[in-house]
């Protein structure tokens, strides 16, 4: 393969800037555009050190900057092949200037995530690891940070080993009954195929119900703020955030649009987003943020319903509780500050949801209390990211899914008596999916499709 090289760090000004390089012809290029400050032959450079000096241009001897050249020899490298980062100073012009350097004496520029592409096609990783890399960087909270470097580590690898072996086991089996029929063990290797697929499928079941807290580390919980104007909407988003985001009036209507702003609850991203107040309304531009307010009940994950406690219910109010009946939500009393029967609740809203919390947006009173059934409604608590594997990703999820479909049929191939060499068929099925998930059997447009997610120099 060709010796690429791309810019590692991101763009803007920094301390530092790193411009990575991997291949066969990396040392080559580096004898070419580094002066060590300590003369020594390139091919002398062990492994793991770093050496100080000055990229140079090779043409008229030029000092571009001022480095520190880190060595990988071949295979022990994040790609497995010969590398080298190069850290300069962190500004643009300086970085871009040593990559074009790189570049014209015989590299040529990475395709997105090609360091780490390189890695699996060269068995350093699996897939499953690859994608992880992604997913630390992506990591919005430190529960979904945490559940990445588990993977990374090669946990849930591990996992897929250890049911792939259970399958071999039972192959080996099968192949050894259909290829010496004379010794008649086929009954006895059906009860050791049923007994060992039941064990497969306890433990596809486990990895695909994880998805569920796994879905939750990774895209987190979107939050809809919704209520007529004036309920206290955007003064709760502020509250929220702890930062005066939206702005407050006396005016109706002040939101025209969403508002989407991320908070954290115990480790894990919450989108809250602030929306316009539902209600009659003449005004086109503001009816369609009515109507996007009706669009995010629909799409979000939990609707935080606004309402002024200090005044009657009326028939726009009505109308909010009937839009969220179905919907999992919290009822928010605002403005309770303002009222003397602090234990009064409308039965209406009795009638709607016991998730119902008297605040006062205005003076910070009672946002705790909303953190605290965030977590209680969405389990959070539970989500313990130690040692145990959880799906993250959609497309391990389906495969997954795909892999307990065929176990099950499996099963109900052998309790039916079918022939152990039709078992086999599902069963062969069962690796297919799981060699999709790590990358043993996966086609070259998926490895091509993950791996175009990846940044530059990664």
């Amino acid at each position: 393969m060709s010796t690429i090289a791309a810019i590692s760090t991101a763009p803007g000004i920094g301390g530092i800037g790193i411009i990575r390089l991997s291949g066969k012809d990396t040392f080559k290029i580096i004898e070419k555009i580094f002066v060590a400050n300590k003369e020594e032959k390139i091919e002398n450079v062990k492994g793991y050190t770093i050496k100080y000096g000055k990229i140079i241009h090779p043409k008229n001897g030029k000092i571009v900057d001022e480095v520190l050249v880190s060595f990988f020899r071949a295979p022990k490298s994040y790609t497995t092949e010969d590398m080298c980062e190069i850290n300069s100073h962190g500004g643009m012009v300086v970085v871009r200037e040593i990559l074009e350097i790189c570049l014209k004496n015989g590299a040529i520029i990475a395709e997105p995530g090609e360091f780490t592409k390189r890695a699996f096609l060269n068995g350093r990783i699996d897939l499953t690891q690859a994608e992880a890399v992604i997913n630390v960087i992506e990591a919005k909270g430190k529960r979904e940070l945490d559940s990445a470097i588990n993977q990374l580590n090669g946990e849930l690898k591990i996992n897929l080993n250890e049911i792939k072996n259970d399958i071999l086991e039972v192959l080996t089996n099968i192949e050894a009954n259909i290829d010496y029929p004379e010794y008649d063990v086929e009954e006895v290797s059906q009860e050791k195929a049923k007994e060992k697929m039941k064990l497969v499928e306890n433990k596809l079941e486990k990895l695909l119900n994880s998805f569920e807290k796994g879905k939750i580390l990774k895209d987190g919980i979107n939050i809809a703020i919704v209520g007529k104007p004036n309920a206290g909407k955007s003064s709760l988003l502020n509250a929220l955030l702890k930062e005066e985001r939206a702005i407050v009036t006396e005016y109706e209507g002040t939101t025209r649009d969403t508002i989407e702003e991320f908070i954290n609850v115990d480790g894990i991203p919450v989108k809250i987003i602030d929306t316009a107040g539902i209600r009659d309304t003449e005004n086109a531009v503001e009816q369609i943020g009515i109507n996007k307010s009706r669009e995010m009940i629909d799409k979000s994950d939990l609707v935080l319903a606004v309402f002024d406690n200090s005044k009657k219910l009326n028939n726009e109010d009505i109308d909010i509780l009937k839009l969220i009946r179905n919907k999992k939500s919290i009822i928010i009393l605002n403005k309770s500050d303002l009222i003397k029967n602090k234990e009064y609740i409308p039965q209406e809203i009795k009638n709607i949801n016991e998730n119902t919390i008297k605040i006062s947006a205005k003076k910070r009173e009672g946002i705790d209390e909303i953190y605290k059934k965030i977590v209680e409604l969405f389990n959070i608590n539970e989500i313990v990211v130690g040692n145990e594997t959880i799906l993250t990703n959609i497309r391990h999820k389906n495969l997954i899914n795909e892999a307990l479909k065929n176990c099950k049929e499996s099963l109900i191939a052998i309790e039916e008596g079918l022939p152990i060499d039709i078992i086999a068929i599902n069963i062969k099925e069962i690796l297919e999916s799981i060699g999709k998930i790590t990358g043993e059997s996966v086609s070259e447009e998926i490895i091509k499709d993950i791996f175009s997610k990846f940044c530059l120099g990664k």
